[in-house]
């Protein structure tokens, strides 16, 4: 699996290019980009669950799914939501500058936008920057992910290969997400980019699958975006299908390993953080109940402010646990592993060294393991630490 930005340029599947650029939106790093596919793409998505919709979510709520998608367009800097009518005409704009230069349907172009939520948007930038946008498209993912920022400080990329029973496969995701990020399907902007043949009901459960397992995993500061989706692009340019049961665990198995990867990224670059916090919980009764209490960890301010200030106050795990519904039964039986050190077992604190805990939460990444002791179930969730900075960004932002 091949990480970005690092040291590796980042493939794009066949048959997709991408592009980045300033279009004057914004002061001095880019602003818009664009992936575009060279034959009709199958397109899936999922959206936040914030009632307050952005208006490219709206926009792609009624295309999708689609077998017929070109090109996707994502402006950086406004989010053009809480924009009424008027950030609707402007969305609309934005995917026909797009259709018009490639020379397809406006249908065919899918949108998304980032940024501070009630600015309208300056449609007449993006519109006129678009032929450069698309004479600019190239086979790296990096000039995409670079354009899609907002508070982030580092772009987010992913690629892998996979080999099939009809041949060898790729897929590529690229994210974005810092801030006002909290596990309600979905948590950022993702774009996930594959060449195999793949039919619109499938590419729908397998998207939906690899976002229960990653993006919905995540909380940086347990606030629900107004634009936060995922994609999943399917152009079928390698000509192979998933044709075995084992083609389609591999391809979900590497999918769902690709969404982790971004997932993770997008919560070790949460606002402010200095660490990524892992809570894992196993020998659950109830997936669903698991999910949301490893989540409710990784998003409760006492738990992420101990862990930034290296203090461990594991109390305040087993409060949230409670908190989020967990059973005292088992509550009373469970065991907690801090940074691998046993604190908490069947219903008793531990003596530990507090000393060396301490130091062991020095480290940029924190992990908290629950053992239940109930069920076959478990589940992972990340988070990051509650910083003074974390403040100071929200502050300044707009």
């Amino acid at each position: 699996m091949t990480l970005g930005p690092g040291l590796h340029r980042t493939p794009l599947p066949m048959g997709f290019s991408a592009s980045g650029l300033n279009s004057g939106v914004r002061k001095y790093r880019p602003d818009l980009g664009a992936l575009i596919s060279d034959r009709d793409a199958v397109a899936v998505a999922v959206y936040t669950l914030n009632e307050c919709k952005a208006a490219p979510i709206l926009y792609c709520q009624s295309l999708l799914p689609s077998s017929k998608i070109r090109a996707l367009i994502t402006n950086s800097g406004q989010a053009n939501a809480a924009t009424g009518p008027e950030g609707l005409k402007t969305n609309l704009q934005m995917a026909d500058s797009m259709a018009k230069a490639l020379k397809v349907q406006s249908k065919q172009v899918l949108t998304a936008s980032t940024g501070v939520i009630g600015q309208a948007l300056a449609v007449d930038k993006i519109c006129e920057a678009v032929p450069e946008l698309i004479a600019r498209a190239g086979e790296s993912a990096e000039v995409f992910a670079l354009a899609i920022l907002t508070t982030d400080l580092v772009p987010k990329t992913c690629s892998t290969t996979v080999d099939l029973s009809q041949g060898q496969i790729r897929i590529t995701g690229i994210s974005k997400g810092s801030g006002m990020i909290h596990p309600n399907m979905a948590t950022m902007l993702g774009y996930l980019m594959t060449d195999a043949q793949i039919p619109e009901a499938v590419a729908q459960d397998l998207l939906k699958n690899a976002a229960d397992e990653s993006f919905n995993m995540i909380s940086v500061d347990g606030d629900t975006s107004t634009n936060d989706c995922v994609f999943l692009l399917a152009n079928g340019a390698s000509g192979v299908s998933l044709v075995t049961d084992q083609d389609h665990h591999l391809f979900r198995t590497a999918l769902t390993e690709v969404s982790k990867t971004l997932a993770q990224a997008i919560a070790r670059d949460g606002e402010g953080a200095t660490k990524l916090i892992e809570v894992e919980i196993k020998g659950a009764a109830d997936l669903s109940l698991a999910r949301k209490a490893a989540r409710g960890v990784t998003v409760s301010p006492l738990f992420k402010s101990a862990i930034h200030g290296e203090d461990p106050n594991w109390g305040r795990i087993l409060a949230r646990l409670g908190a989020e519904g967990l059973p005292s039964q088992q509550l009373e039986k469970m065991s907690l592993r801090i940074q691998d050190r046993l604190i908490f077992e069947h219903g008793r604190p531990l003596a530990f060294d507090r000393a060396e805990l301490r130091g062991l939460l020095k480290s940029e990444n924190v992990k908290i393991e629950i053992d239940l002791l109930s069920g076959p179930f478990q589940t992972t969730a990340w988070g990051c630490d509650l910083s003074k900075r974390y403040v100071e960004i929200n502050t300044e932002y707009s």
